[in-house]
């Protein structure tokens, strides 16, 4: 037999396409990450991530609802408080900004899964992810934070905690401390796998959590590594974490998709603020086609194993989803 194959046979129609097309995109993968402010009435556009808002509490739940009809059925919650201190205690408050925004989004929209993440950067005033003492962060002394954190988010009807923190341990700490009050069936999605990377700089100006001394490199990873991607995956699940996360989302598909080999547990993958605002400006100065290459990444996301894909697209995904139902 020749070894001459007509591959393109299966390409040949749109309808043929779609009949051998491999993976696909729905609502169901996408969750979208919200910024929530304490004390702001309406929305504030973030400047460097056009179309993406910080929302007042009334402002929040008018979104919600609206995307809802799109067909979103999960969000992501930051919080930006009033006040910040040392001990970021307005992060684990009863009262918190996020706390009161989990309990007026279940208040209305009980089904819709709400994660939270589980950090101190937006909490303390100089923008780092754990207690700072002599100019370090330390590891131990925050555990107990980002599990008072983590306990404060269930409390008020978080499904989904998901500490971002990159601290050794947290997920052990967090999973104690919820089984322990009670929150047994509350999921633990780790960010376990989290770069010290650059496409971070716009969510640092929408959250207002830029570290005012240093960076971050001691406790994110080294975007050089790989094998220590899947050691962290593993102290993850060991320690208790449901999920498992891989942030950012484009430069490190490779790892996504070892994850996905290795483990058996829901893999998602964090589409950043600079990944987004990258296709928003090309798109504006009408460089690409905005709606194709986002599809085609969110795409690629799932090619490489991503179950779940937070993404600051989705309103547009779930738009476009909606149109090439109809």
């Amino acid at each position: 037999m020749s070894p001459f194959r007509r591959h393109r046979r299966l390409r040949r129609t749109p309808y043929l396409r779609d009949l051998v097309r491999e993976h696909r995109v729905h609502a169901d993968d996408l969750v979208y990450p919200m910024f929530v402010q304490e004390g702001l009435n309406g929305t504030s556009p973030i400047h460097s991530m056009p179309g993406v808002f910080r929302y007042g509490l009334d402002a929040l739940r008018r979104e919600i609802a609206s995307l809802s009809e799109l067909g979103l059925k999960s969000v992501i919650l930051f919080g930006i408080p009033r006040e910040k201190d040392e001990l970021s205690s307005s992060a684990y408050h009863e009262h918190g900004v996020v706390q009161e925004a989990i309990r007026a989004i279940k208040a209305e929209n009980p089904d819709l899964v709400v994660m939270t993440d589980v950090c101190l950067c937006e909490y303390n005033p100089l923008g780092q992810c754990g207690l700072v003492r002599d100019g370090k962060i330390v590891n131990d002394p925050t555990l107990e934070l980002l599990a008072k954190t983590a306990v404060s988010h269930a409390q008020a009807g978080a499904d989904i905690v998901a500490p971002s923190d990159m601290m050794d341990g947290r997920v052990a700490a967090i999973r104690e401390a919820l089984d322990a009050r009670g929150f047994e069936d509350v999921i633990v999605l780790s960010y376990a796998v989290k770069y010290a990377s650059s496409f971070y700089g716009p969510f640092r100006e929408a959250a207002d959590s830029a570290p005012q001394f240093g960076d971050r490199k001691s406790y994110q990873m080294d975007p050089a590594n790989g094998r220590e991607a899947m050691r962290e995956a593993r102290s993850d699940l060991e320690e208790g974490a449901d999920m498992l996360m891989v942030k950012p989302a484009l430069s490190y598909m490779d790892v996504t998709a070892r994850l996905r080999a290795a483990f058996d547990v829901p893999i998602a993958t964090y589409n950043v603020s600079g990944e987004y605002s990258m296709v928003k400006a090309a798109a504006q100065h009408g460089w690409i086609d905005e709606k194709a290459v986002v599809m085609e990444m969110m795409t690629s996301f799932k090619r490489a194993g991503a179950d779940l894909i937070l993404t600051y697209h989705a309103p547009d995904v779930l738009r476009w989803l909606r149109e090439e139902a109809r």
